[in-house]
């Protein structure tokens, strides 16, 4: 079992200050990448999920019995499974003792410098001690490129993953979070998850099905996704995105 290093009562007891980007001029020569998948009703994120529903509260035709005329709103009603789209796990999702979607310290996924490992062509991933010096305080997200399949059967099957291995270097490194384009952070041959237990056992919070990472090869930037605050839950969709300074490099 992984040693446990979250706290439920206090859970930004485990950070160390994390670092500040430096990404010079505010505003000045950046760009947004969006990383996250769009939501549309009936979509499949997971195998065995339920889909989003999306409805509608008041629609439009009612409002105009409610407001002056002219005026309308629509209130739109949503039943969604907390593991759809691009979402993030925290320990609650894994551990009963551990600290939920509220208690989420901002530091560790919101404008978080970051870096982009290249994995392509790899089912089992193994990220190496030495490739990861220096990265305390960063996100770390790993291309796949298996976000091309998101929607279809193959995206289900023989998914790329990392490593208990890579979980535990990335623990050592005292990284702020982790992001794959993937299924599973972890393999899902048997009911193991190996990355999930050790990633959320040292409270570093998990994204999965990211997307559009080919954008960042190379770049400088910061990673934010940050879900609802909520209580009692482990995991929630989010609108993950990249901020990248300076031009693309060609």
């Amino acid at each position: 079992m992984p040693r446990r290093r979250f706290n439920h009562a206090d859970p930004t007891n485990c950070l160390a200050e994390l670092p500040s980007p430096d990404m010079g001029t505010a505003n000045a020569g950046t760009q947004l990448i969006d990383l996250s998948h769009r939501i549309t009703e009936g979509m499949v994120t997971y195998p065995g999920m339920p889909v989003p529903v999306i409805g509608t509260h008041l629609s439009r035709e009612a409002a105009e019995q409610m407001y002056a005329p002219g005026t309308t709103f629509h209130i739109g009603l949503i039943t969604i499974c907390t593991n759809t789209g691009t979402y993030l796990d925290v320990p609650f999702h894994r551990y009963a003792d551990g600290h939920d979607l509220a208690a989420l310290p901002l530091e560790r996924v919101a404008a978080v410098p970051a870096v982009c490992l290249d994995r392509r062509d790899i089912e089992t991933i193994d990220l190496t001690a030495d490739e990861l010096v220096g990265l305390a305080g960063h996100a770390v997200l790993v291309r796949t490129d298996h976000s091309v399949h998101f929607g279809t059967d193959a995206y289900m099957q023989g998914h790329p993953h990392l490593s208990a291995a890579s979980a535990e270097a990335l623990v050592a490194a005292d990284v702020a979070c982790v992001g794959i384009d993937s299924l599973n952070i972890d393999g899902t041959s048997t009911g193991e998850r190996p990355v999930h237990s050790i990633l959320l056992a040292a409270g570093i919070p998990i994204i999965e099905h990211l997307t559009g990472l080919a954008a960042l090869s190379d770049r400088t930037f910061t990673f934010t996704a940050v879900p609802p605050k909520i209580e009692s839950a482990g995991t929630f969709t989010v609108r993950a995105y990249a901020t990248v300074a300076g031009e693309p490099v060609s």
